[in-house]
């Protein structure tokens, strides 16, 4: 596709480095208008304070800043809570689950303003490229997909420094930047710096939101959880929407220093990397549901809604949110949260967040019958036609060995 082919390109605008170079190199390279947009999912205020500016300064004909937040906990975080998704058992897709909605937003902008073409600034080496341009294709095909990254001979810091200084584009950025950061309402990532080596403890500074455990207060605090269908309704008595629980959740979790992660994960494209992550409420929201659902959800029940989650982590991680796959994923994983409903008192407490208490409406606890004192209702000489039956092809294969 030829530059002269596209005349207008909706560009995912952050007010870094990355992005504002993007935006006279699109002008230049493809002589077409450049359109920044900005999704607003709850990053720090600072970044958008005179994010606009950035923009038209860099040569943008517009700026448009759109508000996702309380969007992007509803429809795309609290969904992917009920399924349980952990990718690689720890890591809680803070970055992955952001993806698709930024996408959405971009090209219904796009469509909108009658762009011709999409663009994002994620490199070469990362999953968001897979993300983004997979959501594009998902919702609008027709659209033409730009990714400078695999285009420019830009490859350094400096370079970007030097190509805005050319053009007398100002820009607040500097070469001492150290880390690699990703910021939402749901998380903060870290990636960079002493962390290439993984033989390298993190820095205190690779920690941004969380108070070092250690440092944590010394005396415990209770937070009490409410939980309709599954989703976070309410912190200690108050009802609040899903953004405003995060919110609540966020300062709590990071007070105590909790929700913090250092790993090493499988890129989609092949390529391991290290991180330290930073998920102070959403540790709080996961620990809750889970608990809550040992005491509603059956044994298979759970085994299936682990099975889910299992699933729904790398379907989430891959940028595949609009594949009829994760629309089965998340209608079960709903189904099953038709039931967990109550409430959970989690103790916070150096770093640990430990569920202490838990009642529900849809309890399947009967204490009645898990007593270990004398009850009236469990016959125990039941049991050992149950246990016959259960080992019964053991027994036959043991049987059949012997004769042998």
């Amino acid at each position: 596709m030829s530059g002269d082919q596209i005349k207008k390109i909706v560009l995912a605008y952050s007010g870094g480095l990355d992005t504002s170079s993007i935006i006279p190199w699109l002008k230049e390279n493809y002589h077409c208008e450049v359109v920044a947009f900005v999704a607003d999912i709850g990053q720090d205020r600072a970044d958008l304070d005179g994010v606009e500016k950035k923009a038209l300064q860099s040569g943008a004909s517009e700026c448009h800043v759109v508000d996702l937040r309380e969007e992007f906990i509803r429809d795309y975080v609290y969904p992917t809570l009920q399924t349980g998704a952990l990718y690689e058992e720890t890591y809680l897709l803070g970055t992955s689950m952001a993806r698709p909605i930024i996408a959405k937003a971009q090209v219904e902008l796009a469509l909108r303003l009658g762009a011709d073409a999409v663009a994002h600034g994620a490199t070469g080496k990362g999953n968001d490229q897979v993300r983004f341009e997979t959501a594009f294709t998902a919702l609008a095909p027709q659209l033409k997909v730009v990714a400078p990254w695999r285009e420019w001979d830009l490859r350094s810091r400096e370079a970007l420094l030097n190509y805005l200084k050319e053009r007398n584009i100002p820009t607040t950025a500097t070469l001492e930047k150290i880390y690699s950061r990703d910021e939402n309402a749901w998380h903060i990532s870290t990636e960079g710096g002493e962390l290439e080596d993984p033989a390298n403890a993190p820095n205190k500074a690779a920690w941004v939101w969380t108070v070092d455990p250690q440092d944590a207060p010394d005396k415990p605090e209770t937070v009490t959880i409410a939980i309709e269908k599954g989703r976070i309704v309410g912190v200690n008595g108050e009802k609040l929407t899903p953004y405003g629980c995060l919110e609540k959740l966020n300062a709590l979790g990071a007070k105590h220093g909790v929700g913090r992660i250092d790993i090493v994960e499988n890129r989609l494209v092949g390529i391991k990397s290290r991180g330290c992550y930073e998920t102070p409420g959403g540790t709080l929201m996961m620990t809750a549901l889970r608990a809550l659902e040992q005491l509603v959800l059956d044994r298979d029940c759970y085994k299936w809604r682990q099975q889910l989650g299992h699933e729904m982590a790398y379907v989430v991680y891959d940028g595949r949110w609009f594949a009829p796959l994760t629309k089965s994923i998340l209608a079960a994983a709903e189904s099953l949260a038709e039931e967990v409903d109550g409430e959970v008192v989690l103790q916070l407490y150096k770093g640990s967040a430990t569920a202490i208490k838990k009642t529900s409406p849809k309890s399947l606890y009967s204490e009645e019958f898990a007593t270990f004192g004398e009850d009236e209702v469990y016959d125990h000489s039941h049991a050992g036609g149950f246990i016959r039956l259960f080992s019964l092809s053991a027994r036959i294969r043991a049987l059949r060995d012997q004769k042998k």
